[in-house]
């Protein structure tokens, strides 16, 4: 099979907004990023995915655009962004950025031009604009909610109040759908692909990837539905339809079209295996998140079922497989995992499974430092839509987008100079964990990761290739890398005995001697025999 580097890549996610501030405004920048990356050429990934810099009114966190052409002033310029390029490029570092698809900005220029235009005018068939139902179109053409609470259908008004079409957003109020049905739709995101692939950028993370087209017939959903249902049993007639197959083969096209082995990666909320392999076709895109796994709970059958499943269903397409642990969408491992130490404990071992599987893997920024969820962030510094459309019920994903710390003793730890006030509190309690405290002292988090991301480039037998399940006892997962590269882990509370050999890294300490290993619980080992 032929190699290509995004088939067994650690690919490391940076929050734009929360990972560094080289400007003093309280928001991350590029041109911080630019000034870190030495950091993550020491941790050892082998490329980045940026998350929007975009013009945006930063209403969903950039996810909500108004030019995809273009830096948003608060991130820096397009120069910036060359510069971030190629001082990554210097570094064997690959630049992967999102794109939006799904949805832009009521700010987007497409958007005010289909407000003022009249229903059925050219502007208006770039988006999801509908009349209502009922006596004077008062109610809204179906029923579908926001997957950020809500409504997902707001209707306009004239400048006279008259009442007008209906529009859809999935997300917020301010993130209207784009009618894939429409060729301009289609020829517009033709040629923001080719702006940025002809910069050099070596990829891209395709946001809401299992949506963009919508059953054109709008049926209602039954009664109750959860908007972002996805369990691999139940269909939504706005997410994984087939028609969002024709688009990934016309990118493919295109990435093809360009030197130096580009990427396309699909952030597809589709939990079964076989379906979410689709997306993966020799034809279609390169990757797609394994949301599936990253959902699973800290149990060994379930976890092998997963990986079992995930290996099987990407192999029959010739895919590759992706593992991943966190992102800026959901709750950070360690609090996930339970919280405090035992939470740590068993992160720390997911690790170490997450890099010995067979594929690619995801890291989300401050995982390599073990930081826990933000579960206490004031009220009034929520900024995360989810948290104002659910009537303040859920307070959205803010707490696993707090800034990095890197150094020093006090708020905000390095993230931008002393005395500035981060978009979001950065808690005491970061402090120890800050970059500057854990290099280079053993058994800490960063080194724990730094050692693993090293072993793993060094030796062949990981990365991509195959996997061979060992006995082992109830609750652990042993397997066979090849090359006598094996992996171990205790998912259990009680320690357990195992064949032994040597020990390349542990995630915690191990109990080796002669053939047998003693390996603690929510503990994992890479074993060399």
């Amino acid at each position: 099979m032929e190699s290509h580097w995004w088939r067994e890549a650690a690919i490391y996610q940076i929050y734009v907004r929360s990972f560094a501030d080289s400007d003093g405004d309280g928001e991350g920048d590029l041109a911080g990023i630019r000034r870190k990356l030495p950091d993550l050429a020491e941790l050892g990934v082998d490329a980045v995915w940026l998350t929007p810099f975009y013009v945006s009114p930063l209403a969903d966190g950039g996810y909500d655009v108004a030019d995809y052409r273009d830096v948003d002033p608060r991130f820096g310029t397009l120069d910036d962004f060359d510069a971030l390029l190629a001082t990554a490029h210097g570094l064997g570092i690959r630049v992967i950025i999102d794109v939006v698809p799904n949805h832009t900005s009521s700010a987007h220029r497409w958007f005010r031009e289909a407000v003022a235009a009249e229903p059925g005018s050219p502007e208006r068939a770039r988006y999801m604009f509908r009349d209502g139902r009922g006596p004077g179109g008062d109610e809204p053409p179906n029923n579908w909610t926001s997957i950020f609470g809500g409504p997902a259908w707001t209707r306009l008004k004239r400048p006279d109040g008259t009442p007008e079409q209906w529009y859809l957003h999935l997300f917020d109020t301010e993130q209207p759908d784009l009618d894939w049905t429409d060729g301009e739709v289609h020829e517009e995101f033709d040629d923001v692909l080719r702006f940025w692939l002809d910069r050099g950028v070596d990829g891209f993370r395709i946001d809401v990837a299992h949506g963009m087209v919508k059953d054109p017939e709008l049926p209602d959903v039954a009664e109750g539905t959860d908007a972002g249902l996805l369990d691999g049993h139940h269909r939504l007639p706005y997410f994984d339809q087939d028609g969002v197959h024709e688009i990934y083969r016309r990118w493919r096209s295109i990435t093809d079209s360009y030197e130096g082995d580009r990427a396309l990666v699909a952030e597809a909320w589709v939990e079964d295996a076989d379906r979410i392999a689709r997306y993966v076709r020799p034809d279609e895109l390169h990757q797609a998140f394994n949301f599936e796994y990253l959902t699973a709970p800290w149990d060994a059958a379930r976890l092998r079922k997963v990986v079992d499943t995930s290996l099987a269903a990407n192999g029959a397409v010739g895919a590759t497989t992706t593992w991943v642990l966190s992102n800026h969408d959901v709750t950070r491992h360690v609090t996930r995992f339970g919280g405090g130490e035992q939470g740590l404990r068993r992160a720390r071992a997911a690790t170490l499974l997450m890099l010995a599987l067979p594929g690619s893997a995801y890291l989300y920024q401050g995982e390599e430092l073990g930081l826990p969820e933000v579960t206490d962030l004031p009220e009034d510094a929520l900024q995360d839509p989810t948290w104002e459309r659910s009537g303040r019920t859920d307070r959205g994903r803010d707490g696993c987008r707090v800034p990095l710390p890197w150094e020093g003793e006090h708020p905000p730890f390095g993230f931008a100079p002393e005395g500035t006030m981060p978009w979001l509190p950065v808690p005491q309690a970061y402090g120890p964990l800050s970059r500057a405290a854990q290099r280079g002292v053993e058994g800490s988090t960063l080194e724990l990761y730094t050692r693993a991301l090293r072993l793993r480039r060094e030796l062949d037998a990981l990365g991509d290739g195959q996997l061979e399940w060992l006995d082992s006892p109830e609750g652990v997962l042993f397997f066979d890398r090849g090359s006598g590269v094996r992996c171990a882990v205790n998912l259990t509370g009680k320690p357990v005995e195992l064949p032994g050999g040597e020990v390349l890294i542990s995630s915690g300490p191990v109990q080796a001697g002669g053939t047998r290993l003693t390996l603690p619980g929510d503990t994992a080992v890479w074993l060399r025999v």
